[in-house]
């Protein structure tokens, strides 16, 4: 394999993740389970070494507060890629403000597309899969009664194992402890 990709992610738990992680496996069954989350920095080579990037984001994410986002309505990456996501309707700029912050040092990267916070459903490999998925999705979703906010209090470093195989590096906690709060 290439030279390793990291990324940064926040997992997405309770009922959404469930139907997200439902519906994901019903439209593209053949791949492999990935649990629901939203990526904060998009997959990347590092600019130095996991123990420097980890340090890095320790450091940062100490700074910034834990905040919700809300999922706004399905859409598609159609016609640059074949996926299918959640918007993030209210929160996004905090999204897109954490991203700036983190995308430096050893994870600085140049990303291929401008970033934009959303949770994907399921990327297919061809575009009729996606116009089929988007379709589906979006009729799902307009019939999901759970709740449509997203608690974002914790992020996880992963690092690709193998094509569509991640594995979980570090969980790193926004904000301050209550014990480093208190030494302050």
């Amino acid at each position: 394999m290439p030279s390793r990709r990291y990324a940064l992610v926040a997992y997405v738990k309770g009922p959404i993740a469930e139907f997200v992680e439902h519906l994901r496996k019903e439209l593209h069954p053949d791949l492999p389970h990935l649990p629901a989350h939203i990526t904060i920095l998009p997959p990347r080579p590092l600019q130095g070494t996991e123990a420097d990037a980890q340090a890095t984001l320790d450091d940062l994410c100490k700074q910034v507060d834990p905040f919700d986002i809300t999922l706004g309505d399905v859409d598609t990456f159609i016609p640059s890629t074949p996926t299918v996501f959640v918007r993030v309707s209210r929160g996004a700029y905090k999204l897109r403000e954490l991203h700036d912050r983190l995308n430096l040092g050893p994870l600085a990267y140049k990303e291929e597309f401008p970033y934009m916070p959303h949770l994907t459903i399921v990327k297919t490999t061809v575009p009729d899969q996606a116009d089929h998925a988007y379709a589906t999705a979006r009729e799902r979703w307009t019939q999901f009664k759970g709740p449509h906010k997203v608690e974002v209090r914790e992020l996880t470093f992963v690092r690709e194992q193998a094509q569509y195989q991640w594995v979980d590096l570090a969980g790193i906690k926004l904000g301050k402890t209550l014990a480093s709060a208190r030494s302050h």
